[in-house]
């Protein structure tokens, strides 16, 4: 029995596909084929796949060319299943000639002619695309902006914002509309990503939702619990996209901890211990809290992972001249565990999150929120553990993605739970009020 391997992404399986695999298919007796698992697409740069792992899957096996369907996970895995399955044929497409060379060593390599004019590349970008109207006046626009060209189906339309160097950007980039007025943004854009001031939030949201337009607003979402409720049941109403933007969610190593935590791979959580806090501060400080700047992304862990039913949350804050705090720390009480987070414009801490458990704790160093690398450390040293993953562009295009696709789909499978936004949400409105806290 001759047996065939080859491999490929198969995203919004096309002709061009279902020829390559009948070709396959002919080299021999027994066809495996090999569908990317999403993380190790992630790792090739190719984050903007359309369908999920198990769709492609699915697809692949519709076809009736496959005799067995395996998932490619890791570099380096094409010489692992070459030897396991006892393969003769390794085959791919000609646009891969010489790049699987080195495999002859293992199997004969054939490289098939590819369909011409055809690819799931032309597909995606074939599709009109998401016209995106960036709001804000922080130099994180910049970087925002150009993190948008590595996600297929979606462009930056128009910019609202104060700021003069942003205009300057928006004017080279060719933008024909750079602009003060949130309106008249709103005409021309399908969804907006909200960099503005906290404070500016729930109003921007509620008038992009009336106005038919989807919305990924940087966190936090709202000020007060019962302003993130009414947006989220009028977005539901409206059946829009009203998305949670915290980039750290969306790092694969941070969701990789989370499912460890929640597999029970340190045992019971009973502390969880968050650290995020900067000298420099954002551009615009002034205008800023450092609990609005850093409070969401170090309270995410505490609530995804211990929830949000906390007994009792301390405060402890020192402002500055401008009315702003400098640093804050809040101390959560829950039935069984604690946590502990601090943030700050003004101080600066190691940047860690520890994460302590009754069977070992995961480490997270500094800075733990572009999370690409944690550890597993327990009594005996003999079983401490590393992972890492690439983390490209901090995050902030994987969230994209996650934003496009929810937009695509009409529905929104989010990293972060409604519970979660809400939650942080409260604590905003907590420290707005001055609950349970002491000055420093």
């Amino acid at each position: 029995m001759v047996k065939v391997i080859t491999y490929g992404t198969y995203d919004l399986l096309h002709y061009g596909h279902i020829r390559l695999l009948e070709r396959a298919k002919a080299l021999g007796d027994y066809l495996i084929v090999g569908v990317t698992a999403d993380d190790f697409d992630k790792q090739r740069g190719k984050i903007n796949v359309r369908q999920s792992l198990m769709e492609r899957i699915e697809a692949v096996r519709a076809t009736g060319f496959a005799d067995e369907v395996i998932v490619e996970e890791y570099e380096g895995q094409k010489i692992d299943d070459i030897r396991k399955y006892d393969v003769d044929i390794f085959t791919v497409g000609s646009d891969w000639v010489g790049k699987f060379d080195y495999l002859n060593e293992y199997c004969q390599v054939i490289y098939l002619p590819r369909t011409e004019g055809v690819s799931s590349s032309e597909l995606r970008e074939s599709d009109s695309p998401v016209r995106l109207g960036l709001v804000g006046d922080a130099r994180f626009v910049s970087k925002l902006w150009r993190e948008v060209p590595f996600v297929n189906g979606l462009r930056v339309a128009a910019l609202c914002t104060r700021s003069g160097a942003l205009s300057a950007q928006g004017r080279r980039e060719g933008l024909t509309l750079v602009t003060e007025d949130y309106d008249g943004l709103l005409d021309a854009v399908d969804a907006v990503y909200l960099r503005s001031r906290p404070e500016e939030h729930a109003f921007q949201i509620r008038r992009a939702l009336e106005r038919g337009k989807h919305v990924l607003c940087e966190s936090p979402l709202t000020l007060s619990r019962r302003e993130g409720e009414e947006l989220m049941a009028l977005a539901k109403e409206k059946k829009l996209i009203l998305m949670e933007a915290i980039k750290t969610a969306y790092a694969t190593a941070y969701a990789r901890l989370l499912l460890l935590v929640k597999g029970g791979r340190i045992g019971e959580v009973l502390s969880v211990d968050a650290a995020c806090t900067s000298l420099r501060g954002p551009d615009d400080a002034a205008e800023w809290n450092g609990i609005h700047e850093w409070g969401p992304t170090a309270l995410l862990p505490v609530f995804q992972m211990l929830g949000t039913d906390y007994r009792d949350c301390r405060i402890a804050s020192r402002f500055r001249d401008g009315g702003h705090d400098s640093f804050t720390k809040l101390d959560f009480v829950y039935e069984h565990a604690v946590a502990s987070v601090k943030v700050g414009d003004g101080v600066k801490t190691e940047g860690e999150l520890i994460v302590s458990g009754t069977g070992g704790y995961l480490y997270v160093p500094a800075p733990w929120w572009k999370t690409d690398y944690f550890e597993l450390r327990c009594e005996d040293p003999a079983d401490n553990k590393r992972w890492f993953y690439q983390l490209d562009g901090e995050g902030i295009r994987y969230e994209l993605v996650a934003f496009t696709r929810a937009i695509e789909r009409g529905r929104l499978i989010s990293d972060i739970g409604e519970n979660v936004t809400l939650a942080i949400a409260s604590v905003m409105e907590s420290f707005d009020a001055k609950r349970n806290m002491v000055l420093l």
